[in-house]
């Protein structure tokens, strides 16, 4: 157990903005370029043509109007409010967007197919003469249970619903994923582990026999045009922090980039198609790196409370209840064109592997080689300063768990005996564990 986190990018902060701030050994050069992919990434888009026109483009289909309208303060979105006798409510909020994805892949990048009316994702907003594609809705019914020693508690099972699809039906084969904005701290940390120290850590067929079995996703990468190890997104589905970048500007904001030139404009969205642009591409080459450079050098916040021996008792029990099998507590990065990304000792909690999560995760989604009940570990750092980041906090890939101790109950599949002994253990250790995971 370390305080440093993130080794020499850790930084002691643990206020509202404790998830935004830069790496502290950056150089001059690299300082001033995050701060102008800080104001890329918060700053708003805008309709093209306009006189910002280094900032327009937006859409005509999107789901945000900034990087940081779904990642809050470089943290994580907020799920949507759930239906109240089948009312949706009118206030919506940003973060948690909806996948739609085919069996049917792609035959060059192996990646599957999206809807033919409506893309990969729904887009929920579009420009003025364009129609967003449709609604999110989500309901929840209550999964009741208990721990061993008879404490009740209960789980928010989600239920999604599309509505008002403005371009017909959905294909009948399309499964519907939805995905909550994670956290995007230490971000070029993880990208520089090396991929064999990952993939040493994989046991794709259970050989040693502990019920776990982290695999790799092998995902396209378009810059090499070939098959790479996938690191980030919910299902481990990326493989660089540009190509999670320039993902979201098309995905997300419908801003065009070298390394995705087209309009998001599926089959019959034809006044999407014939809406004006803002340039080809829309965040050109010397625009779209400062963006990057800022997503890779978020420094991570230091471990809190380290001397507590509560927190040093959780931090027994995590290894003990089985966590640390899959939320793996060290690595460290290879070489980087910024030295301060170098070399480091981090404390992440995650191998960024694939791992069985049971039925009550599954969204029924592949994802390149991912099944649809397969998640990527995601790490642990900051966990414990989403609430004071948000101020609320939800879990999971869908922000249905409330609380640190609903998403531990969540778990299921290879996570399943971990689950259990968390639960059968004693309020004394249940308490412990979560003071330490309070504390990362």
């Amino acid at each position: 157990m370390d305080r440093n986190l993130g080794g020499a990018t850790t930084r002691l902060d643990a206020s509202q903005n404790s998830f935004g701030l830069p790496a502290p050994q950056l150089t001059n050069e690299e300082r001033r370029a995050f701060e102008v992919g800080d104001s890329f990434f918060t700053q708003n888009w805008v309709i093209a043509p306009a006189s910002t026109d280094a900032r327009d483009g937006l859409g005509p289909t999107f789901n945000a109007q900034a990087c940081s309208s779904c990642h809050i303060r470089d943290g994580r979105g907020l799920p949507p409010f759930p239906t109240v006798d089948g009312v949706v409510p009118e206030v919506s909020r940003l973060g948690l967007l909806v996948r739609l994805k085919l069996p049917d892949r792609d035959p060059v990048t192996g990646a599957q197919l999206g809807d033919p009316n409506y893309g990969g994702q729904l887009q929920d907003r579009a420009i003025l003469g364009v129609e967003p594609e449709g609604t999110l809705s989500v309901s929840y019914r209550v999964v009741h249970g208990t721990y061993g020693d008879g404490t009740p508690y209960g789980l928010r099972a989600p239920t999604y619903s599309l509505l008002d699809l403005a371009f017909g039906a959905l294909h009948p084969g399309v499964t519907v994923g939805p995905r909550l904005a994670p956290q995007i701290i230490g971000m070029g940390l993880l990208e520089g582990i090396p991929g064999a120290s990952l993939l040493a850590q994989a046991d794709p067929d259970d050989a040693d026999g502990d019920g776990i079995s982290g695999r790799p996703n092998w995902v396209w990468d378009a810059a090499s045009e070939r098959q790479v190890l996938g690191r980030f997104g919910w299902k481990a589905n990326v493989a660089s922090v540009g190509a999670q970048v320039t993902g979201a500007f098309i995905g997300d904001l419908g801003i065009t980039s070298d390394a995705h030139p087209g309009e998001n404009c599926p089959g019959p969205q034809s006044a999407c198609a014939a809406a004006q642009n803002g340039g080809s591409p829309e965040i050109p080459a010397a625009r779209l790196s400062p963006v990057v450079l800022y997503a890779r050098t978020l420094s991570v916040p230091a471990m809190r409370n380290f001397e507590d021996p509560d927190v040093r008792a959780g931090s027994e029990a995590f290894d003990d209840l089985g966590c640390a099998s899959c939320h793996t507590r060290r690595h460290r990065t290879g070489p980087s064109d910024i030295a301060t990304l170098a070399d480091q000792v981090i404390y992440p909690y995650t191998d960024l592997l694939l791992h069985e999560m049971g039925e009550g995760l599954a969204d029924g989604q592949d994802d390149f080689e991912a099944g649809g009940s397969e998640w990527r570990t995601p790490p642990l750092w900051g966990i414990g300063l989403i609430e004071a980041v948000n101020g609320e906090r939800f879990l999971l890939h869908d922000g249905r768990a409330r609380t640190l101790e609903e998403a531990i109950l969540w778990h299921g599949g290879e996570a399943e005996a971990a689950k259990e002994a968390f639960r059968l253990s004693p309020e004394e250790v249940r308490r412990k564990l979560i003071a330490f995971l309070e504390a990362l």
